[in-house]
């Protein structure tokens, strides 16, 4: 996102006055996802279905939330349980000529997208790349896969889904609650009624619309970008203070994760999916540097040699894993491989498991 993109951002958390001049444009806005809503509802449009189950993991809002690393929770989760997993993924700042783009080891971040190429090395299952998910959906199954993750899909309903989480940051929550541009909403709050769950990430700073599970993010281990070893969080491995660098939907997050452990920080924040150039990362006192997963999978052959990872994990409630466990089962007996409706309307979805 531009400086000019992130200035607006920060206005529409906010709250600021001037948004109000803006409200004409949100009534237009609402008005065509309204319209294309009830297309796929109607069935003037027809969503694809699967023949595996499609759990949707996205937000309702611009900006970061900590989906990522809950759809790396998630796959993990699942195939402790027996499934075979899949992530699908818009793949946002990549450019390729190709697809759908099945991600390899060799695969770069400016071709696949930066959280893709991270999902990809932290989960080690298959994550396909395409704008049009429901092609993507079926490279997935060609993989091998059982259950599809889509990450930050839930505004994509021509992909037919079974279950919808959605993630909500906790410290800024729906900023202003109007949609764009007076806002940062993608739609309206009513949208949250009809999700499988809303999960909000860290301390909840206002009242949510609707009932909400939490999730935190945990600092697991400290990682040197050159060779991948791993350090016990407990005991960083390098000397303070330390340069840090953030190009993710609200960088003040890691620099207060990174406070929160007791490390001296100098932040340099940049705007979300932000493609780093050698010089933004090399400093004149030649102090360490510490960085998110998500900007180290673009940064291994341009930062110093003295540059570490902050390796986290998100951490669901425990009601939260019992209800999707439940979904799980339930989701096991009803759909069955094989079977593929590929004209099912998205307003004809089977009946979702229980709350």
């Amino acid at each position: 996102m531009s400086g000019l993109g992130e200035r607006w951002l920060t206005a529409a958390y906010r709250g600021d006055a001037w948004l109000g001049l803006l409200r004409p444009l949100e009534a237009l806005y609402r008005w065509a996802v309204r319209r294309r809503a009830a297309a796929y509802t109607s069935g003037r449009r027809l969503a694809w279905r699967a023949p595996a189950p499609v759990i949707v993991v996205g937000n309702l809002t611009l900006g970061g939330t900590g989906k990522s690393p809950l759809v790396a929770w998630l796959v993990e989760h699942l195939a402790e349980r027996g499934w075979r997993p899949g992530i699908l993924s818009r793949g946002y700042g990549g450019k390729c000529a190709d697809y759908p783009l099945l991600v390899e080891p060799s695969t770069p971040a400016a071709v696949c997208g930066d959280e893709p190429r991270m999902l990809a090395d932290q989960s080690g299952v298959p994550v396909v790349v395409d704008p049009d998910r429901p092609r993507g959906a079926r490279r997935l199954l060609e993989a091998g896969c059982d259950i599809l993750v889509s990450d930050d899909g839930l505004q994509h309903l021509a992909l037919a889904r079974d279950l919808e989480l959605v993630v909500v940051d906790g410290a800024r929550g729906f900023g202003n609650g109007r949609c764009l541009p007076a806002g940062p909403l993608r739609e309206p709050l009513s949208r949250l009624e009809s999700v499988d769950a809303t999960l909000v990430n860290g301390e909840a700073q206002r009242t949510l619309p609707v009932a909400a599970r939490r999730m935190t993010l945990v600092p697991s281990a400290w990682r040197r970008l050159g060779d991948g070893r791993r350090y016990p969080i407990a005991a960083p491995p390098f000397a303070e203070p330390v340069h840090a660098v953030a190009g993710i939907g609200r960088p003040e997050r890691f620099f207060e994760t990174l406070e929160g452990l007791g490390i001296e920080v100098m932040a340099h924040p940049f705007g979300d999916h932000h493609a780093f150039r050698a010089d933004e990362l090399r400093f004149a006192d030649h102090r360490p540097l510490v960085m998110t997963a998500k900007d180290a999978v673009k940064c291994r052959d341009l930062a110093p040699g003295e540059s570490w990872v902050l390796e986290v994990e998100a951490a669901p409630e425990p009601a939260f894993v019992a209800w999707l466990d439940e979904c799980l089962a339930a989701l096991r007996v009803r759909r069955v491989p094989g079977k593929d409706d590929t004209n099912s309307r998205a307003g004809e979805m089977p009946a979702h498991p229980p709350k």
